[in-house]
């Protein structure tokens, strides 16, 4: 059978069988190798992908029942060669070690993160508590989405010079009028 998704933003098209996960379609089908494959019974969360604006586990999600749904995988959250903020900042928190659970609790974080821009650290260990990670422990990568936000809820600062340069040109332009 065919399946039609819209994957990071791009319709594709596969051909499928009926009983492919998501998870085999991702990686195999659409050779997308930033979702991993952990335990395979949905415990573990390395092949965390938002389905529908819902991170799911793409191993124990039937291929075929995802017909005209939107996926995002951790390859759809770089800006070209730019990282997404959340992913910065699980570097800057040393969040990430051996890097194999890192997709997961990204696509986790963002999905939670769209629903609850602004959580507690208790419901950020709540959100993530069905990913594992071996390597690392929890704090830091609760530490990098705290950090996320902080970082994302900043004011943002204009240069002084910016700031002089537009109010002399607004200067300019009010005596030209």
């Amino acid at each position: 059978m065919i399946l039609h998704l819209t994957v990071n933003g791009k319709n594709v098209e596969t051909q499928i069988s009926p009983e492919q996960t998501l998870l085999s379609v991702i990686r195999g089908n659409l050779k997308m190798t930033g979702t991993k494959i952990g335990c395979m019974v949905g415990e573990c969360g390395a092949c965390t992908v938002i389905l529908n604006g819902k991170a799911v586990k793409s191993c124990v999600v039937n291929a075929a029942q995802c017909e005209g749904m939107e996926v995002r995988t951790v390859e759809g959250l770089a800006n070209g060669e730019e990282l997404h903020p959340l992913q910065q900042a699980f570097i800057d928190h040393n969040a990430v070690q051996c890097g194999y659970c890192t997709s997961g609790f990204l696509m986790t974080a963002v999905a939670f993160l769209e629903q609850n821009p602004n959580p507690s650290r208790d419901e950020i260990k709540k959100a993530i508590s069905g990913n594992l990670c071996r390597c690392t422990g929890y704090i830091q990568i609760e530490e990098a989405i705290e950090g996320y936000i902080a970082e994302r809820d900043k004011p943002k600062e204009v240069p002084d010079n910016e700031t002089k340069e537009n109010a002399a040109e607004e200067t300019v332009e009010a005596a030209a009028s």
